[in-house]
């Protein structure tokens, strides 16, 4: 099943043909003023829910046009999104990096980071010099709690997969920082269920700027495969329905600049094209140097 979040918050199942069949009043929506939870009740009461979103599916009379409703971040609410840093090895070959995953651990980024198939990249507005780069990177969306979760029972706790673009300004300064600002995060278009995808591990995912392939790479390459992005991650802190795993990136990250469309796309997955504009925040001391 494909799930969404669209126009101003409401949840969505893409159907056949495109169509998206609003499932707002099963789920409940996004409340106007509230913190935007119905994709998290959705995910951890998904057992419930399933059968009547199936039947919905089937029975529907009235359907929307994907093109005719804005995308949003699907889980916006997400209480962390976890990030890998060098998982494959073409990548810490062209980063110069000597360190990878399994012994470099993980890092955050910031819910506020997270922006959908129907917003753009909003650049920061920082020294001139500065280059930001994209990162072809696949999500892989928690379904339920768990702590200290074995790698052999990671399919229990894995909900559904998404494309994901870790969006950086290249320089000096802590990861999450560079990492953090809003829009940095693209999700979507929408969550797959894992049970349509099958096996993750040999997933192909690419990535074009404009009409540039910039990366093009497959899971099967994972220095730390999804199993162990799990295993890991539980180790350290309790994982949440909601929560994001970001898979890493492979060689191939390149600049960015306002006037770009960017294209990911993961097979099994979905595609989505996000476009790129200046933004007016993000002044201050920290980025106003050069790298």
């Amino acid at each position: 099943m494909k799930l969404i979040r669209f126009d101003e918050g409401r949840i969505g199942i893409v159907a056949e043909g495109d169509r998206v069949i609003d499932v707002s009043d099963v789920v409940g929506p996004d409340l106007p003023g509230s913190p935007p939870v119905a994709m998290n009740r959705l995910i951890d009461m998904y057992a419930q829910y399933e059968p009547i979103l199936k039947k919905r599916a089937l029975s529907a009379s009235t359907s929307l046009s994907l093109d005719a409703v804005r995308l949003l971040a699907p889980v916006p609410a997400a209480s962390k999104v976890i990030a890998y840093p060098v998982n494959y090895d073409d990548h810490a070959r062209e980063m110069g990096q000597s360190v990878r995953a399994p012994a470099q651990g993980f890092f955050l980024k910031p819910p506020s980071s997270l922006s959908g198939a129907g917003e753009p990249i909003v650049l920061p507005a920082i020294d001139a010099s500065r280059r930001v780069d994209h990162e072809c990177e696949l999500a892989i969306v928690i379904g339920k709690r768990g702590r200290d979760i074995p790698r052999e029972k990671w399919q229990e706790h894995v909900f559904g997969y998404s494309c994901l673009i870790d969006v950086v300004v290249r320089g000096k300064e802590e990861r999450v920082a560079r990492k953090a600002f809003d829009t940095f995060c693209p999700m979507g278009p929408w969550i797959v269920t894992a049970d349509e995808v099958g096996d993750p591990s040999r997933l192909r995912g690419r990535l074009w700027v404009n009409d540039e392939l910039r990366q093009d790479a497959n899971n099967r390459d994972l220095v730390l495969d999804i199993p162990g992005m799990v295993e890991m991650a539980s180790q350290v802190m309790t994982l949440e329905p909601g929560d994001i795993i970001a898979g890493g990136t492979p060689a191939g990250v390149g600049p960015i600049k306002p006037g770009d469309r960017v294209r990911i796309e993961f097979e099994r997955v979905g595609s989505m094209v996000i476009g790129v504009v200046q933004g007016d925040s993000g002044r201050g001391p920290l980025f106003r140097q050069p790298a």
